[in-house]
């Protein structure tokens, strides 16, 4: 067998002309497909930052239902400041000349929303609507003073979610959308 490909000059990994590889035409074809399949998909998938807002919603949640525990649990008076221009919130500890000195817990004094998210506005039971300058809410060893609504948004203003503390119970809720909350005339909570 060995001779017979010494003279015919061919062996088994030799290929016929014709056979090796692409041509130029296929690999259009499969790029244009690819292409396609891109613009139908891409725009479907979610962003990397779809999740920055309901990260920082339930941040928010979690850090509002530790200040109530913590107020409570440690007999002391709280406030928390919401600059809306900067987006930053800031936990101080009231003392009883009625100064704020800063909190020493890592928890509360690292409290902040995930960068590309900001504060559209909140809602008290006491203060109305504030969307605009600092909005502040107070705890005391009964937990949260008020009822308020605070309503996240996205960097580019598409998406909106809704946190909603209740007074008495410290029950803390995260809702997507922007939804508004109310307190019935029987005291009882309610949100959309």
């Amino acid at each position: 067998m060995i001779e017979q490909m010494k003279t015919t000059g061919h062996s088994e990994n030799n290929r016929l002309p014709g056979n090796g590889g692409f041509t130029l035409i296929e690999l259009t074809v499969v790029i244009v497909i690819l292409s396609v399949v891109a613009l139908l998909v891409f725009p479907r998938l979610p962003s990397v930052h779809e999740g920055d807002l309901k990260t920082s919603a339930r941040t928010l949640a979690a850090g509002l239902r530790y200040l109530v525990d913590k107020a409570i649990s440690t007999k002391q008076y709280y406030r928390l400041r919401v600059n809306f221009s900067k987006s930053e919130m800031a936990v101080t500890k009231v003392i009883p000349e009625n100064e704020e000195v800063a909190v020493t817990d890592e928890a509360l004094s690292r409290l902040a929303l995930v960068d590309r998210t900001g504060f559209v506005d909140i809602t008290t039971s006491c203060l109305g609507k504030q969307s605009e300058g600092e909005a502040v809410l107070e705890f005391s060893p009964l937990g949260a003073a008020d009822f308020a609504v605070f309503h996240l948004k996205s960097e580019d203003g598409t998406r909106y979610y809704t946190v909603v503390l209740y007074p008495g119970s410290g029950r803390v809720s995260v809702l997507e959308g922007y939804q508004d909350g109310t307190i019935s005339a029987e005291g009882q909570e309610e949100a959309p």
